[in-house]
């Protein structure tokens, strides 16, 4: 079967930045892939050769079979971007937006899936509503639906629950769960990676414009297996040296990995011997973000 994405040697530089590095990828049909990668990691440069916004270097890039570059419009129509900035049109209301949007594909006939889309979203009450009043939240379901009206194959969400509340998170990842069932390809990038380990059957993690890490959600939890130790030391309390080494802050604590609990007697033993003074202590199993933070401190070969 024609992968939905294929990413070839993709190379990009602006300037002095090198913002994609080689890139390599297949995304199959029906996959929920996620693409992580810290600011600068070059995610919203590779969404964005994808879209046709920015022409690579080097390399190829195809949707659904179509190359980005010799068969833009195909392309184009098989792909539907959520980009991370809140882009829209004041002058219009949401179903004016959407009905360009449509226009803009050649649909003319598309009000029942703009109404489905609508009540999908929960923007019923804002539909008639002028696009520059409406809340950040409301505004980025616009987005989404401004992607959807054409329904593409394909859809790309770049940060999509960045800044929205708690309610819009649940409202759009059930409509995003049912168009991926439906068979859709969704490609996620998130700062949130528990919505990427929730949500995610495979996952690329990328450092620098190149791709660090490329598994199943499942493969890289089991590849990073550790349990944590998480401590907050007493005011004026020092970490052992030999402790130091082979941990990290976060949020205040310290971190501490270890394999088996026969470790973790050791750890708290060294703690003892060095005179620690602990003001909170929190024994857990490794997520996503652990993987994410051991690949990024990694030195690239």
């Amino acid at each position: 079967m024609t992968p939905a994405l294929r990413i070839c040697s993709v190379t990009k530089r602006f300037g002095t930045t090198q913002a994609l590095a080689g890139i390599d990828l297949d995304v199959a049909q029906g996959e929920f892939f996620g693409l992580l990668g810290p600011n600068g990691a070059g995610k919203t440069t590779l969404i964005s050769a994808l879209a046709g916004l920015v022409r690579p270097d080097g390399g190829t890039l195809e949707v659904m079979g179509h190359d980005v570059q010799r068969d833009s419009l195909a392309a184009r129509h098989s792909l539907g971007v959520v980009p991370q900035e809140l882009v829209f049109d004041p002058f219009f209301t949401v179903r004016e937006t959407l009905r360009f949007q449509s226009g803009y594909f050649g649909l003319r006939r598309n009000n029942a899936w703009i109404d489905e889309i609508i009540d999908a979203l929960d923007l019923r009450d804002k539909a008639d509503a002028n696009m520059r009043t409406l809340s950040g939240g409301m505004k980025r379901r616009v987005l989404v639906a401004q992607a959807l009206v054409h329904r593409p194959p394909v859809i790309v969400l770049d940060e999509p629950t960045a800044g929205v509340d708690v309610e819009l998170r649940q409202t759009l990842w059930h409509f995003v769960r049912r168009l991926n069932a439906d068979g859709h390809t969704i490609v996620l990038t998130t700062h949130y990676l528990e919505e990427a380990e929730s949500l995610c059957g495979r996952v690329a993690m990328l450092k620098a414009g190149r791709v660090v890490a490329l598994d199943t959600t499942a493969n890289l939890l089991r590849r990073f297996s550790l349990h944590r130790l998480r401590l907050r030391l007493a005011a004026g309390a020092a970490l052992p040296p030999a402790l130091r080494a082979q941990a990290h802050e976060e949020s205040g604590f310290w971190v501490l990995s270890y394999v088996d609990h026969g470790e973790l007697e050791c750890l708290l033993a060294a703690l003892r011997e060095g005179g620690c003074a602990i003001d909170e202590l929190e024994v857990g199993q490794a997520d996503l973000e652990d993987a994410f933070l051991t690949l990024m401190r990694q030195e690239l070969p």
